[in-house]
């Protein structure tokens, strides 16, 4: 059964869930090193997970961890934000195959974000 190989397997699943996962710093702070996937003020991945993780608990468990790490690392960042997260609210996720890359990079590039709104919209980018 060779097509078995291309999965991944728990107790009771046989899957293959693989996110697109994008979120800002707070208050767009161009704070990062930009490289690879890493922009000044945004972290775009990709990933997979089995499907007992929702998509919003990953994404609230790597923001939380990553914030907690990288404050402790550089102090400027506790300094700049008080002990909040250093990760905007939103963050956005769409399968793999759903959005490709250029549509991701374009929706972050076009995108206006306001911190006091709960939600935001996608947007398609328009053709030139």
């Amino acid at each position: 059964m060779g097509w078995m190989a291309e999965y991944r397997h728990s107790a009771h699943a046989v899957f293959d869930l693989k996110y697109h996962l994008v979120w800002c710093t707070k208050y767009r702070y161009k704070i990062l090193k930009g490289r690879g996937a890493v922009s000044p003020d945004h972290i775009h991945l990709q990933l997979s997970a089995p499907p007992i993780l929702a998509p919003a608990k990953l994404a609230q468990y790597i923001k939380g961890r990553s914030s907690r790490h990288l404050q402790a690392e550089f102090p400027d960042l506790r300094k700049r934000y008080w002990g909040q997260h250093m990760w905007a609210r939103w963050y956005f996720c769409a399968t793999v195959g759903a959005v490709d890359e250029a549509t991701i990079k374009a929706y972050i590039e076009n995108q206006t974000w306001d911190e006091d709104e709960e939600g935001f919209k996608i947007t398609a980018p328009t053709e030139p």
